[in-house]
């Protein structure tokens, strides 16, 4: 019987790891054709001496751990931002289940929690933390030199967290917020169903300076198109009536809500107050219109997780956050809630439907 040769794959593995092919102590008979001659044992030879070292090593045996945390519910797998997270981490090597894991903490609204939370992440030896908001990235910051990889918090130069986007410095870095550039979109589309759009009361979290501050954002784009703002900032969910109260008294002609751990909490409320006044309202993203909300405009929170998702590569791959410059959202979402505006008495131009990225029916 010939002696047969190892299959080409395993032959130029074994000629990478240094070894010589064994090809037995019988002479090969020729069948036909011979199995293989020498002018292709020497190709191979060459071949694999021109291949680039490590082609054959295999993936790093450490499991990256990722810590996910969250003012309000923890992020999950099937969210849509838990779904853009992992795809995104996926895009650079790192498999939930193979070699990566999450660690998922929460604090359900009550921010007391947070530190107590960031704790348990680094007890649970993780290797970066993704935050999701203002309070959970100030309290990592606050109490861990573990990378931080930010989104939803704001404006991170104004609130103290880096020293500028371009060179953050310390261990963070993320998603800065756009709410300046974002805002004359919004009063724009405000007005294709209140055209005698005047006056706009915006709902925001007072405690969170990160939601403050985009507050006064949204505020200066809005006073810059000459619509006026009634500020009605909330610190608890008590608060929410005496807002509305607010408006009773001096009826606005649209709402803005800024979206934080509070707000989302009590988003029913003013989708109820909204539509008791048949008032028009704007919100920041697309999945409080899918809940019942109007219309909302803002980042495309899937690709801004999925580049969320990148930056935590790069700090797995051993880059640093201080050298890491915060990025920008770069799409952007328009969701139109038909069947709110129907109940809301609101005739919607269909120049309008047409500009919409998706449409609740």
């Amino acid at each position: 019987m010939p002696t047969i040769l190892p299959s080409r794959p395993n032959m130029v593995a074994s000629l990478a790891r240094g070894e010589r092919p064994r090809l037995g102590t019988a002479k090969l008979r020729q069948i036909g054709k011979p199995l293989m001659r020498r002018r292709d044992i020497l190709t191979l030879l060459g071949a694999a001496a021109l291949w680039p070292r490590g082609a054959f090593a295999q993936s790093p045996a450490k499991t990256a751990r990722v810590g996910l945390l969250s003012a309000v519910a923890p992020i999950s797998d099937n969210s849509p931002n838990g779904m853009a997270l992992i795809r995104g981490l996926a895009q650079h090597g790192y498999e939930l289940g193979r070699n990566l894991a999450f660690e998922r903490r929460g604090a359900e609204g009550h921010l007391d929690r947070l530190p107590g939370l960031v704790e348990e992440l680094v007890a649970s030896k993780v290797d970066v933390v993704v935050t999701a908001g203002y309070p959970a990235a100030l309290a990592s910051n606050r109490a861990t030199k573990l990378p931080i990889v930010m989104y939803g918090g704001g404006d991170p130069v104004g609130t103290g967290l880096v020293e500028s986007l371009a060179r953050p410095g310390g261990n963070l870095t993320g998603i800065s917020d756009v709410s300046a550039e974002v805002t004359p979109k919004r009063m724009e589309l405000l007005k294709q169903v209140a055209p005698q759009l005047r006056r706009v009361a915006m709902l925001w979290n007072l405690k969170d300076l990160g939601m403050t501050l985009r507050y006064r954002a949204s505020e200066a784009g809005a006073r810059a198109l000459g619509i006026s703002v009634q500020p009605l900032g909330v610190n608890e969910p008590d608060d929410f009536d005496q807002a509305f109260g607010a408006m009773i008294r001096d009826m606005p002609d649209a709402i803005l809500m800024v979206t934080d751990s509070l707000t989302n909490l009590n988003r029913k409320r003013v989708f109820e107050f909204a539509a008791a006044h048949r008032l028009p309202a704007i919100y920041e993203f697309e999945f409080l219109v899918r809940d019942g909300g109007l219309m909302s405009y803002g980042p495309d929170q899937e690709e801004s997780f999925e580049r969320v998702a990148a930056l935590a590569a790069r700090i797995l791959n051993g880059a640093k956050p201080a050298e890491l410059p915060f990025e920008q959202p770069t799409r952007f979402r328009f969701a139109l809630n038909l069947r709110t505006a129907k109940s809301l008495g609101l005739a919607v131009p269909p120049s309008l439907l047409a500009l919409a990225d998706e449409v609740v029916e």
